[in-house]
């Protein structure tokens, strides 16, 4: 790709240890595509691995140039988990034809950009890559898991004075690459819009039961108990949509899905750890008959109590219907006459 104008927000793609599932996503972005999207918001992609022309030698040249101070990097955008193993070496996974681990490249790439941006949960928190024992030592570029340091270490700020921002999901909602990336191209980006985890506010401030097509269900505690089955699926099949961070529900995902809508419980991709959950995805532990893993800042004596007097008042249509692979009764209209 040519040179960028001054006026131009320079971009950097990279992909690490991880399934290329987030690229794959921002490809199905929609009115606009993300093309677009990055147009009107200025910002000029110097290399992608699965976009751009340019091949070894070519983007090896890229590379140096922006380590050399000869080529301007504005945003550092990292696909998939850093590879730290073996033992810290990061030669897990090398740099084609550099003889270097791209470890170090990544860091010596982080410290030259103004922002850097974790693109999907490997990248953020260590995600899928970092499950079992690890062996390949993948992190995240802040965190390891819910553990603030990952690749660059706890308290590491980029250029611009951010941390990283974090970009959660598996995969991502390409929406929230587009958005994320054009807030900070504009530099309308503060540390005072990102949370905890390094996520931006826009994302985490709502969770993914917000909008769920289910809501009725759940309100009555009508819980289906089977995956094919249309009722709640937080109280047997270990639906965690009352936990996660995102707006998946209410910002359709290729023009109208969700996991939800589609019929499987949400997995909490959003969040650190959600790759080892300790039981099975599609399970709800409990202790006492009582769910572990209760909606956000909700006390488990409420919760029992409101579950109570929820299933008591769960009309027949609802209860009926929850474990029903399809409406089987509909909704009676009073005052009308047979």
């Amino acid at each position: 790709m040519s040179a960028p104008s001054s006026n131009r927000r320079t971009l950097l793609w990279l992909q690490s240890g991880g399934c290329g599932g987030c690229t794959l996503s921002l490809l199905c972005a929609e009115a606009p595509d993300f093309l677009t999207a990055f147009e009107a918001a200025g910002i000029e992609i110097l290399w992608h691995p699965a976009l751009s022309a340019e091949t070894g030698g070519e983007v090896r040249r890229i590379i140096d140039d922006i380590l050399a101070g000869r080529r301007r990097l504005d945003i550092l955008c990292l696909e998939g988990s850093v590879m730290t193993g073996p033992g810290g070496t990061g030669r897990f996974h090398m740099m084609s034809g550099t003889g270097r681990p791209m470890m170090e490249i990544i860091r010596e790439l982080c410290r030259r950009s103004e922002h850097v941006v974790a693109v999907g949960s490997c990248a953020a928190f260590g995600g899928i890559t970092a499950t079992g024992d690890n062996g390949a030592g993948a992190v995240g570029l802040g965190f390891d898991g819910e553990l603030a340091g990952g690749l660059l270490g706890a308290g590491w700020r980029g250029a611009g004075g951010l941390p990283v921002i974090n970009i959660p999901g598996c995969p991502v909602h390409p929406d929230w690459v587009t958005e994320t990336l054009a807030q900070l191209a504009s530099g309308g980006t503060s540390a005072g819009d990102l949370d905890d985890f390094g996520r931006p506010r826009a994302i985490s401030g709502t969770l993914v039961h917000h909008g769920c097509s289910r809501n009725e269900y759940y309100e009555y505690k009508a819980s289906a108990e089977k995956l094919c089955e249309i009722g709640c699926m937080m109280e047997n099949l270990g639906c965690k949509g009352t936990q996660a961070a995102g707006d998946c529900n209410r910002r359709a995902w290729n023009g109208g899905g969700s996991c939800i809508t589609g019929g499987y419980p949400c997995i909490a991709c959003t969040e650190p750890g959600f790759e080892e959950p300790g039981h099975p995805f599609v399970e709800t532990p409990k202790i006492a008959g009582i769910p572990v893993g209760l909606p956000t800042d909700m006390p488990k004596a409420w919760f029992v109590a409101l579950a109570s007097l929820s299933k008591a008042a769960t009309p027949r249509r609802l209860r009926e219907n929850a474990t029903s692979d399809r409406v089987r009764v509909f909704p009676e209209h009073k005052g009308r006459k047979p």
